[in-house]
């Protein structure tokens, strides 16, 4: 009966080690309306934890200046939402424009990405 005990400790104190937080958004690419050179576009992702411990996102790369990402450094609770909004500044830019976002996150993979697309029409 004690090793019984004991296999059942072991086994819950594994399975409590694999409980990570999840990064969920539905529709994780976004592609924008044709657009204006000089135009601001900006459109918010809802990011869902479906995870079993709290989602953290600590930071943001993107390859310039012209893509931002706002977004609460709060903890998501498990099951929880919270607003992530991207913009971008066409201004300079033109033709198809497809953009990726990286987030720092505490989810088994570290980065989390999210997309967005754009045909900017020049001045």
């Amino acid at each position: 009966m004690r090793s019984v005990l004991l296999i059942i400790l072991i086994l819950n104190s594994a399975l409590g080690f694999t409980q990570e937080a999840e990064f969920f958004v539905k529709g994780s690419t976004y592609k924008f309306p044709d657009a204006k050179e000089g135009d601001q576009l900006e459109h918010v992702f809802i990011v869902t934890n479906t995870g079993k411990k709290p989602l953290l996102i600590s930071a943001y790369a993107v390859e310039c200046s012209c893509t931002k990402a706002y977004f609460s450094k709060d903890p998501i609770p498990p099951g929880g939402s919270s607003q992530l909004k991207i913009t971008f500044d066409t201004e300079g830019k033109s033709y198809f424009q497809d953009r990726i976002v990286y987030f720092t996150t505490n989810t088994k993979r570290k980065k989390e990405k999210l997309r967005f697309k754009v045909f900017v029409s020049p001045k």
